[in-house]
């Protein structure tokens, strides 16, 4: 049984990256977790403590979107047994560490997602979480 563990953020990359973990093998050899991590931010300004909270509400609101998005178009592609979780936290040390603790055999994840802007500026997530992974990482277009 291969365990994988698919890095998900909403965009197409991400969607390849189901798709490719779905011809990975046949049916029932894969099991898979499908993780969203949101990014924990910190706010400056006049925020009041009610805003941190409708802002924090609303990035669970579209992490539980992904989740479910991403579930639905495994289960067209051929998955059938997966499992979703969501985390916030920073996707380069979150997602090595999920998929150590689920014993996953290889993380699979898009090269480019929703944070392409950043990663000009900052590198990229991929190349962080490989770097991070204690397991093999397979980086689709």
């Amino acid at each position: 049984m291969l365990r994988l563990l698919i890095a998900v953020d909403g965009s197409e990359h991400a969607r390849n990256a189901i798709d490719t973990a779905a011809r990975l093998g046949r049916e029932g050899e894969v099991e898979a977790v499908l993780l969203h991590v949101r990014e924990e931010r910190a706010y400056h300004g006049d925020l009041v403590p009610r805003e941190y909270e409708r802002i924090d509400e609303q990035a669970r609101q579209h992490q539980a979107q992904v989740l479910e998005a991403a579930l639905a178009h495994a289960r067209h592609a051929g998955l059938s047994r997966l499992e979703t979780q969501g985390e916030a936290g920073t996707p380069e040390i979150d997602i090595p560490r999920v998929a150590a603790e689920r014993r996953a055999d290889m993380i699979v994840m898009g090269t480019r997602g929703l944070g392409a802007v950043s990663a000009l500026l900052l590198g990229s997530t991929a190349q962080r979480v490989v770097h991070n992974a204690s397991v093999p990482v397979l980086l689709v277009k």
